[in-house]
């Protein structure tokens, strides 16, 4: 197949399908800023979930508006999830009929291999529909082979590619941080005079990247001592993930947990108290790579595959922790073709020392 594409003539609209999470649409910013750099003029319209909706509404940058879809079997929502309670066809049938008005030129599937994403972007009947393709996938206009593990954002430039995009100079910070960003952020913690502020986050959807609790509140006191000020953040469901971690701690730390108002934050309200930071130590999981994407010093502790396809285009500002572990250490079962069943940690083989040295390295970094 052809490699390289000119730009198309004419494109007014683009469709960008990427219904998944937040580090999921972090890797795809590097992909999305190329479209805008070869398309200005067109209108980017991400197809997305409420939290997109919510999160870009009013944020400078490549997208121009969020479509939130209805809930699809296999695009965005695995296909059992549909069992006890069927998917509203209707609902369905109507978004692509208002998305097939919208003509657009462009279309880019950015989710998967495509076996359910691929027929649902080409229903909406763009010029030029393009995206990854897996052997038992139809095949958009163009297309290239899906594969793992690859780098998730070289992977989603190279789908932008398809569609004739190539990059310009990527922004530093790729994400743009608002007004209503930075108040949130302070009034769930106020700003001080000096502040040396470390981020903790010790949740991640996967509990195999979950470094102990135990060691995020060891290296919470060794940097408090050094004189940081620690924060620990988590999202409600990770509230006594967040509370073993500041209860294992001597020193005092700022609990950043429950909903917005109550001392937690929304994603906006974590972009704008992440922009204050002088570091983040966190698993692999979202508020890493938005940290990455705001130019803010991050140690990450990686289990194997993910740091190769979670590693930042900007490499610099990343500390990686590595855990090589591939067997489950209570059945044996090496996980990565498949998945045992037990929910242990992967990367607890990474010690305080390490993660701690890694993090003295980052803050002198940001403070030269």
């Amino acid at each position: 197949m052809e490699r390289s594409w000119p730009p198309l003539d004419g494109v007014r609209r683009i469709a960008v399908l990427r219904p998944n999470a937040v580090g999921d649409f972090v890797f795809a910013l590097p992909a999305l800023h190329a479209l805008k750099h070869t398309y200005p003029d067109a209108e980017l319209v991400f197809i997305g979930k409420a939290w997109h909706r919510a999160f870009l509404a009013g944020r400078p940058g490549p997208v121009d508006r969020v479509a939130e879809m209805p809930a699809v079997p296999g695009v965005g929502i695995p296909p059992d999830a549909f069992a006890d309670a069927p998917a509203d066809t209707h609902a369905i049938a109507l978004f692509i009929e208002r998305m097939r008005g919208e003509r657009f030129d462009l279309a880019l599937q950015m989710f998967g291999g495509g076996l359910y994403s691929n027929p649902f972007l080409m229903q909406l009947q763009a010029r030029l529909t393009v995206g990854m393709r897996a052997p038992d996938a139809p095949a958009p206009d163009r297309w290239l082979p899906y594969r793992e593990p690859v780098n998730r954002r070289l992977a989603l430039l190279e789908i932008a590619g398809l569609a004739g995009a190539w990059p310009g100079p990527l922004p530093m910070p790729e994400l743009a941080v608002t007004a209503i960003d930075r108040a949130r952020a302070a009034q769930a913690l106020p700003p001080g005079a000096g502040e040396r502020l470390v981020i903790l986050q010790p949740g991640a959807t996967d509990p195999r990247r979950c470094w102990p609790p135990e060691r995020f509140a060891a290296l919470g006191d060794i940097l408090a001592a050094e004189g940081a000020q620690i924060a620990i953040n988590g999202s409600p469901v990770e509230a006594a993930l967040v509370q073993a971690v500041a209860g294992g701690m001597r020193h005092r730390a700022v609990v950043l947990t429950g909903t917005p108002g109550s001392g937690g934050l929304d994603l906006g309200g974590l972009c704008g108290l992440l922009e204050r930071a002088a570091l983040v130590v966190s698993n692999d999981t979202g508020p890493l790579h938005l940290a990455l994407a705001l130019g803010v010093p991050s140690v990450g502790i990686f289990w194997l595959t993910n740091l190769l396809e979670g590693m930042p285009l900007r490499p610099s500002g990343l500390w990686a922790a590595l855990s090589v572990r591939t067997r489950c250490p209570v059945c044996g079962q090496d996980n990565l073709a498949q998945r045992c069943a037990h929910d242990v940690s992967f990367v607890d083989e990474v010690s305080v020392d390490e993660v701690a040295g890694l993090a003295r390295a980052a803050l002198a970094a940001s403070a030269a």
